[in-house]
């Protein structure tokens, strides 16, 4: 390492030098990164008097525990009734996910009907953006479906 007289030789300091550089850069690059966890969704205005609210921050995440409902019938305005009479009490929230269970054999032609209209029955929960899933319960009566709705975890997102 040390070369003659006690001296550092030039290839150790160069070593060293180019470490240094190497963590300078990587230090540089990160500090103009946007925090990818960041929310960026507008914040509220802070409230007038009081302690202002604090919002959520991050992205938005599904809850685990879904929530279910069941319709039957035919009649298309008999399920969209169904459906919004069904979800009323989560009202304001904003489904994630939904997985419809259709009865009999052709369960997943009637899951998919039931799909088609939720919308429909609860347009402020149920948006374009809501991914849904058909399947098939052969327990259960035809003409009949068992919805589960995962919802996000933060009202209204």
């Amino acid at each position: 390492m040390r070369g003659r007289g006690n001296r550092f030789s030039v290839v150790f300091l160069a070593g060293w030098l180019f470490a240094d550089l190497l963590l300078v850069l990587a230090l540089v690059s990160m500090a103009d990164r946007p925090d990818p966890q960041a929310d960026d969704r507008p914040k509220p205005p802070p409230s007038k008097g009081g302690k202002p609210s604090p919002t959520p921050t991050g992205p938005l995440a599904v809850d685990r525990d879904p929530q279910e409902f069941q319709v039957s019938g035919r009649g298309k305005g008999d399920l969209v009734a169904q459906i919004s009479k069904g979800t009323r009490k989560w009202s304001g929230r904003r489904a994630a996910l939904v997985l419809t269970f259709g009865g009999g054999p052709n369960g997943t032609v009637y899951a998919h009907r039931v799909n088609g209209l939720l919308g429909k029955g609860r347009p402020d929960m149920f948006t374009k953006k809501t991914a849904t899933d058909d399947f098939h319960n052969l327990g259960k009566r035809p003409e009949t479906a068992v919805v589960r709705v995962y919802f996000y975890t933060a009202p209204g997102g």
